[in-house]
């Protein structure tokens, strides 16, 4: 290619266009066509009519669903608090009722009453639909969790080009901080996000914040460091890991039962699934494995911390050199001016 400004502009083309790749793929295949895989219900009741019953709906369903019985209502409502079914059918002669907890999926709730109605139709009964873990009021969907994943992913991997682009003649130690700093008020504008401004949390809002904080820290730390190695790359690298996977994983649309297997694989170890399911926890079902998704949150915190350790070493080893061609370009630019100057004056 004859033009090196075409060919420049060409090379950084690459860049959105893969982005546009990956978004298409990621995006279009972890929502497009949602699918019940391995949906966990409940029917409740006990002794062979109940365990047939339940049988005869698994049956029809084949891999669709996964049915346990369990014999009282009180009991199939703590496996939904605690989320480990997600929805149960309690049958009865009138009304059955079917029992979900629309907070931790408005999308699986809604799932499983599209497997139920007909199940009562059968029957010739309405159904009768309880939702035992409603969202917040402001939040009717329950989504609102996951637009302030993606204001917090915004504010914290946008942050990651300033402080690694324009920061870059700073120390480590100072760019360290900086992404310290910054993941301080990233968490401080989620939360209040969420409480004064939407009303998602009328509670625990500086718990919230602890949580934002430490997801949008990870993230950060992250990308500071990967900054060394990747340079203008980083930008797309972080959009892979914390748009395309994280959204697609977080559960904050589907949960991983709704999703292919990538996916719903992802949702139990990525930062934004700890950090949707985290606050649902939180604000929702009484803390009920909250533990594990701090966890999941601080360990990507701490990768974050080791990957920013590296590219400090890094640096620091890779210091003297670069000083040294640094002043060998300026000997060699030093040596050509005088050769410059002795030309001009013997003309």
């Amino acid at each position: 290619m004859r033009s090196p400004a075409l060919r420049h502009v060409l090379t950084h083309l690459i860049t959105p266009l893969l982005m546009c790749l990956g978004m298409g793929l990621a995006y279009m295949g972890a929502f497009v066509t949602p699918e019940p895989h391995h949906l966990p219900v409940a029917v409740v009741g006990h002794g062979p009519r109940a365990k047939v019953f339940a049988q005869t709906v698994k049956d029809a369903a084949g891999d669709k669903l996964d049915i346990r019985t369990v014999p009282t209502r009180a009991d199939a409502i703590d496996l939904l608090r605690s989320r480990d079914v997600t929805g149960a059918y309690v049958p009865a002669k009138k009304a059955p009722e079917l029992l979900v907890a629309s907070a931790a999926s408005d999308m699986g709730a809604t799932a499983v009453e599209k497997v139920f109605t007909p199940v009562a139709a059968e029957q010739g009964d309405p159904l009768k639909v309880t939702d035992v873990a409603p969202p917040a009021a402001d939040d009717p969907t329950g989504q609102g969790l996951f637009f302030l994943l993606i204001a917090l992913s915004i504010g914290s991997y946008a942050s990651v080009a300033a402080i690694g682009a324009a920061g870059a003649a700073l120390s480590p130690r100072v760019r360290a901080l900086l992404a310290l700093g910054v993941s301080a008020v990233v968490g401080g504008i989620g939360a209040l996000l969420a409480g004064p401004v939407f009303h998602l949390a009328d509670h625990d809002l500086t718990s919230l914040w602890g949580m934002a904080w430490l997801y949008s820290a990870g993230i950060l730390f992250i990308g500071v460091g990967l900054h060394t190695f990747l340079k203008r790359w980083t930008t797309l690298t972080m959009m892979v890991l914390f748009v395309m996977l994280n959204f697609t994983s977080s559960g904050g649309l589907f949960r991983p039962e709704l999703q292919n297997g990538f996916f719903g694989t992802l949702h139990a170890f990525w930062n934004g699934a700890g950090f949707i399911e985290g606050a649902r926890s939180l604000l929702y079902f009484g803390h009920d494995g909250l533990t594990r998704d701090v966890w999941t949150l601080a360990v990507w915190l701490l990768l974050g911390l080791a990957i920013t350790a590296t590219a400090a070493a890094y640096e620091r080893a890779a210091a003297p050199a670069e000083a040294a061609a640094v002043l060998s370009h300026r000997v060699s630019e030093g040596e050509r001016a005088e050769e410059e100057i002795e030309e001009t004056v013997g003309v």
